[in-house]
C-alpha cells in the first residue's frame, strides 16, 4: 500500500495525508457496489486497504453530491455515462472534489488504485469490480 501512496503522491502531486484519504474514498466506493466476494479478495490482496476505508470520510461527511456548478456538472457527468443521482462513481468523485481534488486529479488517483489492484488481486477481480459500478470501466 505504501507503493500506492508513494505512486500517487509523486504522480497525481498530492500530499500522503490526502493520497490516503483518496484511496479510502475510491475502496469505499468499490466496496458499496461491488459484489461481497470480489470485494474481500481486493482487500485481502491490499493489506492496509481496511484501515484506509475506515479513516475516509463517509459520504455525506465529505460533500458529496454538492451543489453549485461542481454539482451541476457531476450531474450531467452522471447522465452521460447512465447513471443517475445514485450513481457511486460520481458520490465519490464529489467526495473527492470536497477534498481539494480536481477532476482530473480525481481520475488520475482512480487510475492508479485500478492499477495497483490489478497488480495485487488480479485483473478478473478489477474487471468484475469496475463492472458493478456504471461508468467506471470506460474510465479505467
Amino acid at each position: 500500500m505504501e507503493q500506492l501512496i508513494a505512486n500517487i503522491v509523486s504522480k497525481v502531486g498530492i500530499d500522503e495525508g490526502l493520497a490516503k484519504t483518496a484511496i479510502g474514498i475510491i475502496l469505499n466506493m468499490f466496496k458499496d457496489a461491488a459484489p461481497a466476494d470480489k470485494m474481500s479478495a481486493l482487500t485481502d490482496a491490499m493489506p492496509g486497504a481496511d484501515s484506509l476505508m475506515a479513516e475516509a470520510p463517509a459520504a455525506d461527511q465529505a460533500g458529496a453530491g454538492g451543489g453549485g456548478l461542481m454539482g451541476g456538472l457531476g450531474g450531467m457527468v452522471a447522465g452521460a455515462l447512465g447513471g443517475g443521482g445514485d450513481n457511486p462513481m460520481m458520490a465519490a468523485l464529489g467526495q473527492l472534489q470536497a477534498q481539494g481534488l480536481s477532476m482530473g486529479q480525481a481520475q488520475q488517483v482512480g487510475q492508479e488504485v485500478a492499477s495497483y489492484a490489478r497488480e495485487q488481486a488480479g485483473d478478473d477481480v478489477v474487471k468484475d469490480i469496475a463492472a458493478s459500478i456504471p461508468g467506471l470501466s470506460a474510465m479505467l
